[in-house]
């Protein structure tokens, strides 16, 4: 590993998304943070697990990113829910607002990690999955190991 490549540590991953959601593409952007909400993101008080994107006056907006107060910040602690702006060039914006104007399209965080020091989302474009969609993929994935169990137990 070259000594100029920035350490990656991931802090919290989006598992619900995954289920939820069909992943089309995905970015890594930055975030616009305050100093108390990095300490807590550091000690893991985040919840990433409701939150979405949505683009407004040409900024990318996150919401629902639930980052907890830091103890020792006294009483001036920042809102834990408050919206945070995400750091993109114009003309990823205008990608991704041309992406999110397609019917059932929406950005949503996959995980958020340390670059360096610095805080950065993945950011996916996704399309939300039909109920059915998602009892069709557990009846495929029991189905495999189903099978994979068969083949092993035929091995021995």
């Amino acid at each position: 590993m070259a000594e100029d490549t920035p350490k990656i540590r991931n802090v919290v991953t989006n598992r619900k998304a995954f289920r939820d959601y069909d992943i089309i593409d995905k970015r890594e952007v930055g975030i616009e943070l305050l100093g108390s909400e990095v300490k807590s993101i550091r000690g893991g008080k985040i919840n990433i697990s409701d939150s979405y994107a949505a683009i407004e006056n040409g900024e990318v907006i996150l919401h629902n990113l639930h980052i907890s107060a830091y103890a020792f910040s006294g009483r001036d602690s920042h809102d834990p829910i408050r919206p945070r702006r995400l750091l993109l060039h114009k003309k990823e914006i205008r990608r991704l607002f041309g992406a999110t104007q397609e019917k059932g399209f929406t950005l949503i965080p996959l995980r958020i990690y340390f670059k360096g020091p610095y805080v950065k989302i993945e950011l996916a474009i996704a399309r939300g999955r039909k109920r059915y969609d998602k009892r069709d993929r557990i009846a495929k994935k029991e189905a495999d190991r189903d099978v994979e169990r068969a083949r092993r137990r035929g091995k021995k």
